[in-house]
C-alpha cells in the first residue's frame, strides 16, 4: 500500500477521513455499553451493581490490549514513513504474536483473581454471585479481545479506518441484538439475566475477530504477517513496548481509579457506587469520539514525524485540538442541561436519579479543559514518547484526583468526591501543556 497520502492530503479532510469511521464505530460501542446497562438494569439494581463491579477488570483487559496496540500502530506507521517496509512487517508480526501471549495471560490471571476482587467491594451474596457469573464469562475470553484489537491497530497504522469500523460495528450490533434475547429469553431461548448479558458480550467480541481473520486471508493487511517475523527482535520489541507499556498503564489507570473511587464513595452509600458505574459508562460515550480523533491523528502524526514533515505536524496538532474541544463542549452542555433524563435511563429510583444528576453536573465542569491532556497524551504516544504520555495520565487518573477526592470527601462529603474531577482536570492540563512543549521541541530537534 502507498501511505504517502498521509503527508500529501489536506490536513482537515485527512484527519476527518481517518477519525470519523473510528468515531462512528466507538460511538456504536459506547451506545452498546449504555444499552447493555439499560437492559441489565431491568433485571434489577443489584444486577447493574454486579456488572459495575466487574467493569474495572473488563476495562483493564481493553486497556492492556489497546495500549499495546497503540505501540504496534506507532511503530508500523513510523517505519512506513521512513520507507522501512521490512521493519514495518516485523513490527506487525511481532505485535500480533505478543498480543496472543498477553491475551492468554489475562484470561487465566483475571478469572483467578475475580472472586477475591469482588469480595473487596460487596458483602451482598446475590451481587457477588451475579458478579462471578458475569465476570467469569467475559474475562475468560480476554484472548479474543487482545487479538482483534491488534488487528484493528495494524489496519489503523496503514490509514485504513474502514475495516476496523465495519468489524467493530458488526460486533457491537450483534451484542445489542443478542442482549434482550439472552437476558430476558425469547421463544426457545431461556431467560438468563446476567449470564445472558455476558454471553452476548462474548459473542459480540468473537464476531469482529472472525471478520478480521477472514478479511486478512481474502484481502491482505497492507503489511506482511509471517511466522518467521514473529520471533522477538530486541529492537522491534523495545519500540513496541516503549509506547505499549506506558499506553497500557495509562489506559489501565481508569480501572484503578474506579476501584479507589468506589471505596471512597461506597463509604457513604452503595447508591454512589451505582452512580459512579453509570458515569464511567456515560463518559466513554463522550470521550470515545475524542479518542476517535486521537486514533485518527496518531498514524498521521507518526508517519509525518518519520518523514520529517515539521510544518505538517503542527497543522495536524492544531486541527485535532480544535475538533476535540468541540466534542467536549457538546458533552458539557448535555451533562449540565439534561442530567435527570440521562440518569432516568439507568434507574427509576428517585434518590439515585437525584444524586446521579448532581454528580454529572459537577463532574462535567472539567470536560473541556481535559481536552488539553487528551491531545497532548495522544500526540506524545505518536511521537514515541510513551513515558511522557504516561506521566500526564498518571497525574490525571491517580496522583491528583484520588487525594483530592479523599480529602474532599472528608470536608464536603460526597460532593467533594465529584468536585475532585474538575479540579484534577485543571491541574493536569497545566502540567500537560508544559510536558508536551518540552518533549515536542526535543523531538523536532532530532529531525
Amino acid at each position: 500500500m502507498d501511505q504517502n497520502f498521509m503527508k500529501e492530503k489536506k490536513v482537515l479532510p485527512l484527519v476527518l477521513s481517518m477519525s470519523l469511521p473510528m468515531m462512528l464505530s466507538m460511538l456504536i460501542n459506547s451506545l452498546y455499553n449504555i444499552i447493555d446497562s439499560m437492559f441489565v438494569a431491568r433485571v434489577g439494581e443489584k444486577a447493574l451493581t454486579a456488572i459495575s463491579l466487574v467493569y474495572p477488570l473488563q476495562t483493564l483487559v481493553t486497556s492492556i490490549s489497546v495500549g499495546f496496540g497503540v505501540g504496534i500502530s506507532a511503530a508500523v506507521a513510523f517505519f512506513l514513513g521512513m520507507g522501512e517496509h521490512k521493519k514495518a512487517d516485523q513490527s506487525a508480526s511481532e505485535g500480533l504474536f505478543l498480543s496472543i501471549v498477553h491475551g492468554v495471560l489475562m484470561s487465566v490471571l483475571l478469572t483467578a483473581i475475580l472472586p477475591s476482587f469482588l469480595r473487596l467491594f460487596t458483602t451482598d451474596e446475590e451481587i457477588y454471585q451475579m458478579g462471578i457469573t458475569y465476570g467469569t464469562w467475559v474475562l475468560s475470553f480476554s484472548l479474543v479481545i487482545s487479538v482483534y484489537i491488534a488487528y484493528e491497530k495494524i489496519y489503523q497504522s496503514l490509514g485504513n479506518m474502514i475495516v476496523p469500523t465495519l468489524c467493530l460495528a458488526a460486533g457491537c450490533l450483534t451484542n445489542i441484538v443478542l442482549d434482550p434475547i439472552l437476558i430476558f429469553g425469547i421463544g426457545p431461548i431461556p431467560r438468563m439475566e446476567v449470564k445472558g448479558a455476558a454471553i452476548a458480550t462474548v459473542i459480540g467480541q468473537i464476531v469482529p475477530l472472525v471478520m478480521y481473520i477472514v478479511w486478512h486471508r481474502k484481502k491482505g493487511l497492507g503489511v506482511s504477517i509471517h511466522i518467521k517475523d514473529m520471533k522477538p527482535d530486541p529492537a522491534i520489541c523495545g519500540r513496541l513496548y516503549a509506547v505499549g507499556i506506558p499506553s497500557s498503564l495509562t489506559l489501565g489507570m481508569p480501572s484503578l481509579l474506579i476501584t479507589l473511587l468506589n471505596k471512597i464513595a461506597g463509604a457513604f452509600s452503595s447508591v454512589y457506587v451505582l452512580v459512579l458505574g453509570v458515569y464511567f459508562k456515560l463518559q466513554t460515550f463522550l470521550y470515545l469520539p475524542a479518542s476517535g480523533i486521537v486514533q485518527g491523528m496518531r498514524p498521521i502524526l507518526s508517519f509525518n514525524y518519520g518523514a520529517g514533515e515539521k510544518k505538517r505536524m503542527k497543522q495536524i496538532l492544531s486541527v485535532c485540538t480544535g475538533l476535540i474541544f468541540g466534542i467536549l463542549t457538546v458533552g458539557t452542555a448535555l451533562f449540565l442541561l439534561l442530567p435527570e433524563p440521562i440518569m432516568d435511563m439507568f434507574s427509576k429510583d428517585s434518590v439515585t436519579i437525584r444524586e446521579g444528576a448532581a454528580a454529572l453536573r459537577i463532574i462535567s465542569l472539567g470536560f473541556v479543559v481535559s481536552g488539553i491532556s487528551v491531545v497532548t497524551s495522544g500526540a506524545l504516544e505518536a511521537l514515541g514518547e510513551g513515558i511522557s504520555s504516561f506521566i500526564i495520565s498518571l497525574l490525571r487518573y491517580l496522583v491528583l484526583i484520588v487525594p483530592v477526592a479523599f480529602i474532599g470527601s472528608r470536608m464536603f462529603g460526597i460532593t467533594g468526591v465529584w468536585g475532585a474531577f474538575p479540579v484534577a482536570e485543571v491541574l493536569t492540563a497545566a502540567a500537560a501543556a508544559g510536558i508536551f512543549t518540552a518533549r515536542y521541541r526535543a523531538c523536532l530537534k532530532k529531525l
